[in-house]
């Protein structure tokens, strides 16, 4: 695609992140593709600037913080045929006017699934260790554990269960191949010959949270799964069980989450909590049973620029006739994140 005929493009999300999103190599490749000012990067389209950038713009290069683009944006957008997002969710960001226009939509979220698939195995193996609960009692009592102590201890045999065959869900699955666990996995959009396929053994949502000693969370975010780990099922998972979640707080009632963790009935490692951030008086900071982190999972730092290079990459599938890589379409929304 010569400079000439290169699209007129706009970034649009919060410009903290675009630096990271976009390093130097990044953008460089990024302007030989479309006619774009770095220095311009819009939170909402208010300005004179803003609008006049909206009005000539046929692709969004969209991120966090980027708002809603509804009926309004998109009626002072009218040569716009692309949306690429530098992120993962899209749900809060299009909706019914959206679809109702030939726009192509495309999301990073496989590539933002990496890290948060890279986090949850090294939170099951280091879970299967009991390393987060030796870690408390030897910062207490700063001594050995006795040999005896380690007996239900180790990653030999130990069962893993996922609910929801998300792009994390598959990429933990993949992740957990070479080991020697047992996986199962809940989802009900998966058959059973699919899960064989993933390497795990498909089951109903109550039995595998009766039968995993550890169960991790990938379901989406959406009405049919908020609160589907209430009080009752959580009272499955068995004495010692370790809950990993780093999809979305809100498929957890955290009431009867922390009743449970109050009791050291089973411990948990969450990166993810509703609400975000829990309130300073919560027990959860300071239980010895819980691993809390602040919403790390997902990409951060030099991870970003992997979200920037999927969005460059399919710029160049789009500069050379080809179709999006990671096409998002509206059928899709209804049952992810």
């Amino acid at each position: 695609m010569s400079a000439a005929v290169s699209p007129h493009a706009l970034f649009v999300m919060n410009p903290v992140h675009l630096r990271e999103l976009f390093p130097p190599r990044l953008m460089d490749r990024l302007r030989r593709l479309v006619r774009i000012d770095p220095d311009l990067v819009v939170q909402d389209f208010a300005g004179p600037a803003a609008a006049a950038a909206l009005g000539r713009a046929e692709v969004l290069i969209t991120g966090w913080g980027c708002p809603h683009l509804g009926a309004p944006v998109l009626d002072g957008a009218p040569r716009l045929r692309t949306v690429l997002h530098a992120a993962g969710s899209v749900r809060h960001m299009v909706g019914e006017p959206f679809w109702e226009r030939d726009i192509a939509l495309s999301s990073a979220v496989r590539a933002n699934a990496l890290p948060v698939a890279e986090y949850t195995l090294a939170a099951i193996l280091l879970s299967g260790k009991d390393a987060f609960g030796l870690r408390e009692r030897f910062r207490t009592e700063r001594v050995y554990p006795a040999p005896t102590d380690f007996a239900a201890v180790g990653n030999v045999g130990r069962r893993v269960g996922l609910i929801g065959a998300s792009r994390v869900g598959r990429r933990v699955l993949e992740l957990l191949r070479p080991f020697d666990l047992s996986v199962s996995l809940y989802d009900p959009y998966v058959d059973p010959a699919e899960a064989a396929r993933l390497g795990a053994v498909p089951l109903p949502l109550d039995e595998l949270l009766r039968t995993s000693d550890i169960v991790s969370v990938h379901a989406p975010d959406i009405p049919q799964t908020q609160g589907m780990l209430g009080r009752e099922r959580l009272a499955l998972i068995p004495d010692g069980g370790v809950l990993i979640n780093t999809s979305r707080g809100a498929l957890i009632d955290h009431t009867a989450l922390t009743e449970e963790l109050v009791s050291g009935r089973i411990s948990a490692v969450l990166d993810v909590t509703d609400p975000e951030p829990l309130p300073a008086g919560s027990p959860l900071y300071s239980l010895p049973n819980v691993f809390l982190t602040p919403h790390i999972a997902g990409s951060l730092g030099n991870e970003l620029a992997r979200l920037g290079d999927t969005v460059v990459q399919e710029l160049e599938r789009i500069a050379s006739g080809l179709p999006l890589a990671h096409p998002v379409h509206r059928a899709q929304l209804a049952i992810s994140a």
